[in-house]
């Protein structure tokens, strides 16, 4: 027969499993389309929001990254397929001006690479 804390440990077990699923799988990213407008607003607080920011191709667009989150980590942003780096003061907003000239999903990242976003060019 099965002792309680046994019972206890393998229902907190399965409760952890649950929660690391959902919160690195189940989390939906936010989506901005630049159609009409020439920039977007992206707030840098724990990740970056809208996490996904959708523009067509050949399209200037200025990213205005605005850091809210007093963490080393997220005091810079990485655009490698642009080849840019920029350091993020607290509160004040970073313009990074880019135009893809080619379709794909173009990643992001602080400067630790433990925070991501995404550019989808279409």
């Amino acid at each position: 027969m099965l002792e309680i804390d046994k019972i206890i440990v393998g229902i907190v077990s399965l409760a952890g499993m649950a929660f690391t699923y959902w919160f690195f799988l189940m989390k939906k990213e936010e989506e901005a389309v630049v159609v009409n407008t020439n920039s977007v607003d992206i707030i840098v607080n724990g990740g970056y929001t809208p996490n996904v920011i959708s523009i067509p191709k050949g399209k200037t667009i200025t990213l205005n990254f605005i850091r809210k989150d007093p963490s080393s980590c997220l005091e810079e942003v990485i655009l490698s397929d642009f080849k840019t780096r920029k350091y993020l003061p607290l509160n004040k907003k970073t313009p990074i001006t880019i135009t893809p000239k080619k379709e794909g999903s173009f990643d992001y990242a602080c400067g630790m690479n433990m925070f991501h976003g995404k550019i989808v060019v279409k």
